[in-house]
């Protein structure tokens, strides 16, 4: 009996928590800015932010493939010092970001605008400092939105498919993910190897799913008294 080969385990759950560590830092720097900011073209700005999210796979991948490609203007600069990005694990990793982004974009922007701003405004008045508000405070409010976001940023990251193949291809134990390896089993045939990677998946998701109910049930507690304690500098 062959021993089943669970590289593009590895590689999903890598490339998955990388990608959702991008998503994760990036989407609320740019939600809360994007929140507490008015500004011409705003709107366009927003739409482009929320595109990898209704463009097909295919497309987000062949974009990349002409930013990141060997002609691309970005993608020349890295063949150039030797560190070409397509075909790699980094490819992998970019395609996830780019997808997964908009939904914790998304999510994090609305439960940062649902905050209401008295209450920040009342954080000040005691003195304290915008980088102990926008954690003792801002963070605490929105971490349920937060949360929710992270969490579908990590499952869309660990489904990708068109993207990834198209980005980064289909190399047995460098870019081979799950999905990727599902693709590829169901068209050679080999239906059960395909069902166990279904299977994998699938409980990765729903683990992840149920540790978050949790998570989010407990950091409640610490959200319905989000002023207290916030004077300066604390």
């Amino acid at each position: 009996m062959a021993v089943m080969d669970l590289n593009p385990l590895w590689i999903s759950l890598k490339t998955a928590l990388v990608a959702t560590a991008i998503t994760f830092i990036l989407g609320i720097i740019i939600a809360r800015w994007m929140a507490r900011h008015e500004f011409k073209g705003k709107s366009l700005l927003d739409g482009i932010f929320i595109l990898p999210l209704v463009l097909p796979p295919t497309v987000v991948g062949f974009i990349l493939l002409w930013i990141l490609g060997r002609n691309g203007w970005l993608g020349s600069l890295f063949f150039e010092i030797g560190r070409p990005v397509v075909f790699s694990w980094s490819a992998t990793v970019i395609a996830a970001a780019v997808v997964s982004f908009p939904l914790m974009y998304q999510t994090a922007r609305g439960a940062f605008e649902q905050i209401d701003a008295n209450i920040e405004d009342a954080a000040r008045t005691l003195g304290a400092s915008e980088w102990t508000i926008f954690w003792r405070v801002t963070i605490p409010m929105a971490w349920p939105g937060i949360a929710a976001g992270t969490i579908l940023a990590f499952a869309r990251s660990l489904g990708e498919f068109g993207a990834t193949l198209m980005l980064a291809g289909n190399i047995p134990g460098r870019t081979q993910t799950i999905p990727v390896a599902i693709y590829f089993l169901v068209g050679g045939g080999r239906q059960q190897q395909a069902v166990i990677w279904v299977l994998v998946i699938l409980l990765i998701s729903l683990a992840s799913i149920v540790a978050l109910n949790y998570w989010k049930k407990y950091q409640r507690r610490f959200s319905s008294h989000p002023v207290r304690e916030v004077t300066a500098d604390s």
